[in-house]
Parts: structure tokens; C-alpha cells; sequence
């Protein structure tokens, strides 16, 4: 059997944006990915079907794997003729013990590659404000691992030169020492008005950050309860972050938002929540596929083909556009046999789906809701127009109704069906169990019924009541009906169902919920 390849990949500081484009590389060509608790588990999802995934990561109190038996795993997996991606929080070279990795490699003949990471050193402090370096407070960094004992830290710490060999000091790994390194500085020479600050699960969600000085610092520790793992910053350029704590400030930081959304549909919100902070979880509870019935394919077909007979296309949804398109691309109708329909939509994405496509919408509603859609529409309308609307097969009966009130004939077409997604990930439902998720977001109805249906089928008995913890968001009113009827306190809910007012809403509530509680921790 031909040997594997091992992959050292460094998945930078926990932002997993900060993964480099090699790293993400790897992590899709890999068959095998063994990762520690400082790589993000929201790398996992870039690995393909089939992929294993092997946990060894390290707590403060236990190893679940210790390091020489991580080695011969990587070995192991190799000689079965496997691609393995070793995933490890920050820079691989920086007390990562990839050399140690690598030898074992090397001795077997195993091809290896060293991919570098963004290391923490650099990247924690910049999140919170802090650049290492300055050119009026520092020239020089020195990195130092602070998690030996202190005998051990003596004897490898030469610490009369590292004192003052540079302007910045950064530990990595030394809260529980915090005490003693501050003593050992201040012993040789460093001011005990000297700043210094330690930034926990820094580029993270959970991102907190106490500052002192070498004399006060280990009190400020101490009186914040604060826990590894942490980078320790010491030197004048802690001062720099009063001014520039720049990820502090947006309006999501601190805050983790659970997707509910399709999974194709997930990215806009996503990235939306990364932008202004947040930590998006994804967990989708719906997908859209088009009908399995051959009666309801032969049904599209048959209503497509009577193109030049509609008055009018209303689209309520962008999937519809999609779906739409589809139906036409299968049974090849050109969209110009529909020449004497006007159109319209319901929603800006909706319209932008449109002009994707070369259509544009001749009206948008103000509500963006089917309800607002006649209304805009008024006196344009006439009765005896015959009306094509694809749509989805939970579409509310609210429009067609009116249309045919008003005289007009609609023509219902499920272009596509929407279902409960499967294969959801176990790890974020116990995120929300532990209330870990800050906020829950549905931008649908169908969105709140399954979420609610996934939760039970994955062990949940009152699911309601599990969700008590977050804040639940809600896209427009229609949406926050159903999750109110289901049992579910609404906090948020946007007056629009758009993704970008569904943001804005929750980012003024969190705004309002921050400034509420000014005085607290840093």
C-alpha cells in the first residue's frame, strides 16, 4: 500500500477566517483531520464527505491524547495510505511541538508539509486593540512560553536578558504563572507601573481582556476569575488600546447567532454577522428541493408552457426565482414565450434574483410581504388578468386569495418543496443547550416549525423551554406570529423581512443591551 500524507497546518488564533488559503486547502483535500481545541470547530465543516475527524485536543487539567501517542497517530494514519491534515490553534512552529510531529514523520519516509498559521503571539493582541509593535514604544517583540513551572521557567528563561531584551514581552500559555512572571520581570529591572494585559480566546466570541501593571496584575487575575488560555502582553504598547480597541466596539462582538436558514442560503447572514462582530453558528433546519412527484413535475411543465397566456409573473421569494429558472432550463422554454406578462416581486432580494436574470420587477411592495404586494400594485390590476406564481409549497394562501377577491385568476405553481434539513451538527445544539447562543434567528416560519421539530428528533423533549436562554430574532411579523404561536418569547423583530433589517434589529438590541451594562468587565 502506498503511503499517506500528513499535512502540519496551522489554523491561526480561532477567527476562522484567519485560516490561510493553504490551510483551508488542506483541510478540503484531507480524507483524515486530527485538531485541537485551539482550531476552530467551524473549520470542520470545509472537510468533504466521508472525512474523519479525530479530536486530540489538550485541557488545562488532562490530555485527551498525549502528544507522543498524537505522533504515532499521525504515523499510523499515514501508512494507510491516508491524507491527513494535523490542524493546530496558531502558527504549528510557535510552541506547537511540530517538530516533534514531523521527526516521527520523516523517520517512517512519510511526505509531510509545514503549513504556517497565523500565530496568536501577533493576532490576539491586534483583536484587542494592541499592535506589538510601535515605532515611539516598541522596536522588538520577543515571544515566551509561560506555561512551565516556575523551576522550569528558570531554567529556560534566561530572565536577567529577556527583561529587557525587547520593547514587547508576549507569553503565551502563562496565566496560572501570571504572578510569578510579573515578579521575575519586575526582579530585573521592568517598572512595576509597566502595562500589561491578557487577552482570553482572543479573535473569538468569547474574547475578554484585563489590564494592569506588573504590580496590580495578578490581583486584576485573580479578582476577574480570569482562565486560560490567554496571550500576556507586557509593555508600553498595551497603552495603545483605549485608542484602537477596533473588534471591541462593532456591534456583535461578544455575541454568538444561531442560523437557522437553508444551507445555501446561509452565507449572506453569515457574513453579515462576522462584519459587525458576531460569531454565526449554523444550523439549518430547512432545505428546498424540487417536488419528487411526477404528477407535480408533469403539472409544471404544463403551466410553463402556457407562457404567453399569463397577464402577470409575481415572484414572493427568491427561491422561487430560482426554481423557477430551473423548471425552464429542463423543459427548455425560453423566458421570451412570457413577453406579455408584466412582473413584480415581493422583497428587494427577491427583485435583485430578477435582475440577475435580465427581468426587471415592475413594482415592489412597501411591507415586503404579500400583503403589501396588491396593494402597491393598485389600480394596475385588472379583472380577468391571469396571474403565474411560482412559489414554494408553504407559501401562505393569503395573495392567491386576494388576487381571486379582485377578480383576477392565479395560477399556483410549487416550483420547488421545502423540507427539514438533515445531518445536523450535534455540537452546536449543545451549544444552545448550555445556553452558549446568544441569539436564535429564524427567517422564516417553515425555519421556526422545524427547528423546533429537529430539536425533539434529536433528543429535546421541550424545545421551547430549551430556547428560553437566547433571544429569539424574528424576520418581519409574519415570522414572529409563528414562533410567538409556537411558545417562543420574541425579543427582536425587524419591521422589514429583509436580512439587513433582521441585522440591524439585532445589532441595536445588543447595542442597547451593552450600554445597559457599561461599568462592568473590560
Amino acid at each position: 500500500m502506498a503511503k499517506g500524507k500528513v499535512y502540519l497546518v496551522g489554523a491561526g488564533p480561532g477567527d476562522p477566517k484567519l485560516i490561510t488559503v493553504r490551510g483551508l486547502e488542506c483541510i478540503k483535500a484531507c480524507d483524515v483531520i486530527v485538531y485541537d481545541r485551539l482550531a476552530s470547530p467551524r473549520l470542520l465543516k470545509h472537510v468533504k464527505p466521508g472525512a474523519e475527524k479525530i479530536y486530540v485536543g489538550k485541557l488545562p487539567d488532562r490530555h485527551t491524547m498525549k502528544q507522543e501517542e498524537i505522533n504515532r497517530l499521525l504515523v499510523d494514519l499515514a501508512l494507510e495510505g491516508k491524507v491527513v491534515t494535523r490542524l493546530k490553534g496558531g502558527d504549528p512552529t510557535i510552541f506547537g511541538r511540530v517538530g516533534e510531529e514531523a521527526e516521527l514523520l520523516q523517520e517512517h519516509g512519510i511526505e509531510f508539509d509545514i503549513v504556517p498559521g497565523i500565530t496568536s503571539a501577533i493576532a490576539v493582541p491586534a483583536y484587542a486593540g494592541i499592535p506589538v509593535t510601535h515605532r515611539d514604544l516598541a522596536s522588538s517583540l520577543s515571544i515566551i512560553t509561560g506555561h512551565e513551572s516556575p523551576d522550569k521557567l528558570d531554567r529556560s528563561i534566561q530572565w536577567d536578558k529577556v527583561t529587557q531584551a525587547t520593547g514587547t514581552l508576549i507569553f503565551l500559555m502563562g496565566v496560572a504563572k501570571i504572578g510569578y512572571i510579573a515578579e521575575q520581570l519586575m526582579k530585573y529591572g521592568r517598572p512595576p507601573e509597566t502595562p500589561v494585559a491578557l487577552i482570553r480566546w482572543g479573535t473569538r466570541v468569547e474574547q475578554q481582556t484585563v489590564t494592569g501593571t506588573l504590580a496590580t496584575i495578578e490581583a486584576v487575575v485573580k479578582a476577574a476569575d480570569f482562565q486560560p488560555p490567554a496571550v500576556i502582553v507586557v509593555g508600553e504598547v498595551v497603552r495603545q488600546r483605549e485608542k484602537l480597541r477596533w473588534y471591541e466596539r462593532k456591534p456583535l462582538f461578544g455575541t454568538r447567532v444561531l442560523v437557522t436558514r437553508a444551507r445555501a442560503q446561509n452565507s449572506e447572514l453569515a457574513d453579515r454577522i462576522e462584519e459587525l462582530g458576531g460569531e454565526p453558528c449554523e444550523f439549518p433546519v430547512i432545505e428546498t428541493r424540487e417536488p419528487a412527484d411526477p404528477d407535480a413535475r408533469a403539472g409544471i411543465e404544463s403551466a410553463l408552457q402556457q407562457a404567453e397566456s399569463y397577464d402577470w409573473l409575481m415572484f414572493t421569494s427568491a427561491n422561487g426565482v430560482e426554481y423557477f429558472w430551473r423548471w425552464l432550463r429542463r423543459f427548455r422554454i425560453d423566458i421570451r414565450r412570457f413577453n406579455r406578462a408584466r412582473v413584480a416581486a415581493v422583497g428587494p432580494k427577491t427583485a435583485e434574483a430578477l435582475e440577475h436574470r435580465g427581468l426587471y420587477a415592475m413594482e415592489l411592495p412597501v411591507k415586503f410581504q404579500a400583503e403589501g404586494l396588491l396593494e402597491s400594485l393598485e389600480g394596475s390590476l385588472k379583472p380577468g388578468q391571469r396571474v403565474l406564481l411560482p412559489r414554494g409549497d408553504l407559501a401562505r394562501e393569503i395573495l392567491p386569495r386576494d388576487l381571486k377577491e379582485s377578480g383576477l385568476e392565479p395560477v399556483v405553481l410549487d416550483v420547488y418543496e421545502t423540507v427539514i434539513a438533515e445531518n445536523q451538527d450535534a455540537e452546536t445544539l449543545e451549544l444552545l443547550l448550555r445556553g452558549e447562543v446568544d441569539v436564535v434567528t429564524f427567517a422564516s416560519s417553515s425555519s421556526v416549525t422545524n427547528l423546533l421539530q429537529v430539536m425533539r428528533r434529536m433528543g429535546v423533549s421541550e424545545p421551547a423551554e430549551a430556547l428560553r436562554a437566547a433571544e429569539i430574532a424574528c424576520i418581519g411579523p409574519v415570522t414572529a406570529k409563528t414562533a410567538r404561536e409556537a411558545g417562543l418569547s420574541v425579543a427582536i423583530e425587524s419591521e422589514e423581512a429583509t436580512i439587513e433589517a433582521l441585522i440591524g434589529a439585532i445589532a441595536a438590541s445588543r447595542q442597547a443591551k451593552r450600554f445597559s451594562n457599561e461599568g462592568g468587565a473590560d
